[in-house]
């Protein structure tokens, strides 16, 4: 009996052994089998974060430019002043320096346009500012609907006293409540108007001034304007009231000056001044320059020259000239800067 007791218990002994053995394993195989559902999960997530930080983004791909393509605008006038749209891309001759150029593209579309007006508003102007009014409201009579505008007046500082959001008849009413008054920090003024432009809608861009060009209060000086004219691709016009009333002895040294700075400023950029020796003729020119910027040529020419040193070169363009051709006056932008490298 008790051997045989002792063979139950040993007996016992063993299932009980196996018994924790296999629940070990049991308990293992479990726990693997949750580590391998885990696992996977993990791993996924893993690859997808990194799949996103190296897949490309789906980005609309870059318009190519073509930035060695050289555009020239270009303007012509007959001996009267009226701006001249009948000619071909074969009427030009165009040179840079003393290479001349081919003519590769050719426009005379009248294309949207973003203009900036800069008007003077200073105390020498009480006399002229009815006019002035009413050339802005001549500038807009042809004007293209969807044009893109600006305006600055100056008088002390400038200020922007409308945009392209404002309607046309918001801006004269808020031109018709304002008085002449203070200095004429007109360089300040052009400034705000070429900054305004550089976030322009439009690739042609103009930019007008109607003043009798003294400038006495500026932080800019006409050096730092001219050069910013020539880096930029605004073409300036300017309405000089030159007028000699009442007497011209009591004009300031600004003011004799005027037709010399305003004329240095615009012939930069392609432009012109357009002398106003009386007041009544401030609205018709500002109707001549308005058709003139509607009716503009584009000429654009890839550059002989192929060093991009950034350096100024100089423009010239003229019309074919012979027998039965008419001579034209043509505007066009002196020159630009050169690409870098």
């Amino acid at each position: 009996m008790a051997r045989r007791g002792a063979a139950i218990q040993f007996t016992l002994l063993v299932v009980c052994v196996l018994t924790t053995v296999l629940g070990l394993r049991v308990r293992a195989r479990s726990q693997s089998l949750d580590d391998a559902h885990i696992t996977p999960r993990v791993q996924r997530t893993e690859v997808k974060l990194a799949a996103a930080g190296t897949a490309p983004e789906l980005r609309p791909r870059p318009m190519k430019v073509d930035v060695d393509l050289v555009l020239v605008p270009v303007t012509v006038s007959d001996s009267f002043g009226h701006p001249v749209m009948t000619l071909t891309k074969d009427d030009f001759v165009l040179s840079e320096g003393e290479q001349p150029q081919r003519v590769q593209y050719f426009s005379n579309e009248d294309s949207p346009i973003s203009v900036a007006l800069v008007l003077d508003f200073s105390a020498s102007m009480k006399n002229k500012i009815e006019y002035e009014r009413q050339a802005v409201s001549e500038f807009f009579t042809i004007a293209n609907p969807a044009d893109e505008y600006f305006a600055i007046t100056v008088s002390n500082k400038p200020s922007l006293v409308a945009a392209s959001t404002s309607s046309i008849d918001i801006l004269e009413d808020a031109l018709a409540g304002l008085e002449p008054h203070g200095g004429t920090p007109l360089f300040d003024g052009i400034y705000l108007g070429l900054q305004q432009l550089r976030n322009a809608h439009y690739k042609r861009k103009a930019l007008l001034i109607i003043s009798d060009g003294g400038d006495n209060d500026s932080r800019y000086t006409l050096k730092e304007i001219r050069s910013m004219v020539a880096e930029s691709d605004v073409m300036v016009y300017a309405i000089g009231l030159f007028d000699d009333l009442p007497l011209p002895l009591f004009k300031t040294f600004e003011e004799r000056w005027g037709r010399k700075c305003l004329g240095s400023i615009t012939e930069m950029s392609g432009g012109r001044t357009i002398a106003a020796d009386a007041r009544d003729q401030i609205p018709q020119i500002a109707g001549i320059i308005s058709r003139e910027l509607r009716y503009q040529y584009v000429l654009g020419y890839r550059s002989s020259i192929a060093l991009r040193d950034g350096k100024w070169r100089k423009l010239k363009v003229s019309t074919v000239t012979g027998e039965g051709h008419p001579y034209f006056h043509v505007h066009y932008k002196e020159g630009y800067f050169a690409p870098g490298q």
